[in-house]
């Protein structure tokens, strides 16, 4: 019969894992909020667009509004886990207890049978019982490591969203500095025709 505690211990390192997780996706939404303030800066010191102002500026709304329903689901994500956690340690205890509880009365067991074989049977049937209800302790820890499983899934899923979106994000940065450096040299290639003409006209007279 395997030992309680020592599940106990793997299962926390998971939850630590599994928290580990839920921080970096908090982090990365973070520092892309922090990028998306840099470029409003930088576009409004290149005198960017009103049209392109308010494109990131809308994205910088809808990029913070993902964020607070992230940290939003992190957070419950990290209580259920807290709560999964602390019923598998309080179980983990209890059966430890059971367990060494167990091993005495084992132990008591076969020291009576062989000065009582009268009282054998009830003695074993009793630790029979008492091994069931172990048994039956095992298998609540089991399930309970297995809501931890499926809301590392959960995390997981979710971190991938975000990934993808992040993704989303640079391709359509790609395509606004490809706008930007398009309208900044049509701006100077006029600029530049208006200066020649200007320059033309008194040497015609």
């Amino acid at each position: 019969m395997a030992t309680p505690l020592g599940w106990s211990q793997g299962g926390s390192g998971s939850v630590c894992l599994a928290f580990d997780q839920l921080r970096d996706v908090v982090e990365s939404q973070e520092e892309l909020i922090h990028q998306l303030r840099n470029v409003m800066v930088l576009q409004e010191e290149n005198f960017v667009s009103k049209e392109e102002f308010q494109a990131v500026e809308k994205k910088l709304v809808e990029e913070k509004a993902a964020h607070a329903k992230t940290k939003a689901l992190l957070a419950k994500e990290e209580e259920k886990l807290q709560f999964a956690l602390g019923e598998v340690e309080v179980l983990s205890k209890q059966l430890e207890k059971e367990k060494l509880a167990f091993e005495k009365a084992l132990s008591s067991v076969k020291c009576r049978a062989l000065q009582e074989s009268s009282k054998k049977d009830q003695l074993i049937t009793k630790c029979n019982e008492i091994e069931s209800h172990i048994i039956k302790q095992e298998d609540i820890l089991n399930g309970k490591e297995n809501e931890i499983k499926e809301l590392q899934q959960v995390i997981s899923q979710q971190k991938q969203i975000f990934r993808n979106h992040m993704s989303d994000y640079r391709i359509q940065k790609q395509q606004e500095n490809y706008m930007a450096q398009v309208l900044d040299q049509k701006h100077k290639k006029t600029s530049g025709t208006r200066q020649a003409r200007s320059h033309q006209r008194p040497r015609e007279k």
